[in-house]
């Protein structure tokens, strides 16, 4: 009998936490889901996966994840995890083997102009640029916020190079953001196709799981029920 998957772990992206995934969270919890949502540094991508993993690890069956943005970039090697039964992708990077995020970047550029290295090797987002670029369509003092309070990444998780994609082995899932200025719409296009992934698209700025938290949960519940749990066991 197929029993559908009760555990979802969400992993945000590049300058941002992991508090952007509360409305979707909720919607996920009050529908009977687990969460967790991963609290990675963006320090290097092995931290990054290890915060990841240890999430997983704490779960107590099979697993839908769920990256945003860089946080693709995470689940695409920690989706190999033999507990990840599916993978959703937001906005985010599904890297092929040898990529990094930086490469996709370069492939085909992102409208926005403003993400800039420090001497720490660290990268940001301009702060006057960051509710144009990053947040559009999110109240504005949640934006402003979220550009005060950004997380930078490290040049380490932006350059690192995939190695071991796991959507070639497992279920796959994409929102595209249509109106994405940080990774280019186009690219998240061919990202999901080459992927098989069952995808969607929306109207959003990058931060599509909070501008579309309804839609975002629709789609990893639909992971989640369409994934047999026995593929994570």
């Amino acid at each position: 009998m197929k029993q559908n998957i009760k555990n979802v772990v969400l992993v945000h992206g590049a300058f941002a936490d992991g508090s952007g995934w509360e409305a979707v969270a909720n919607i996920l919890k009050n529908d009977g889901y687990k969460v967790s949502v991963v609290q990675h540094p963006e320090t290097s991508y092995a931290d990054d996966q290890k915060y990841t993993k240890a999430a997983i690890d704490a779960m107590d069956g099979p697993v839908v994840l769920v990256g945003h943005s860089y946080g693709g970039s995470v689940i695409t090697e920690a989706g190999n995890h033999p507990k990840v039964a599916a993978l959703v992708y937001i906005a985010a990077f599904a890297l092929d083997e040898g990529e990094s995020c930086a490469s996709i970047e370069q492939g085909l550029p992102q409208a926005s102009k403003a993400f800039k290295p420090d001497s720490n090797g660290n990268w940001w987002i301009d702060q006057e640029h960051f509710v144009a670029d990053f947040a559009a369509d999110i109240p504005r003092d949640e934006a402003e916020f979220m550009a005060i309070s950004q997380v930078p990444i490290s040049t380490d998780s932006f350059t690192h190079q995939v190695k071991n994609p796991a959507w070639k082995t497992k279920p796959t899932w994409y929102m595209v953001a249509t109106a994405d200025r940080s990774i280019n719409p186009d690219q998240e296009r061919m990202m999901a196709k080459r992927a098989n992934a069952k995808t969607v698209e929306v109207n959003s700025s990058h931060v599509a799981y909070m501008s579309h938290p309804k839609e975002s949960a629709n789609l990893i519940e639909e992971a989640a029920t369409s994934t047999s749990a026995t593929a994570a066991a």
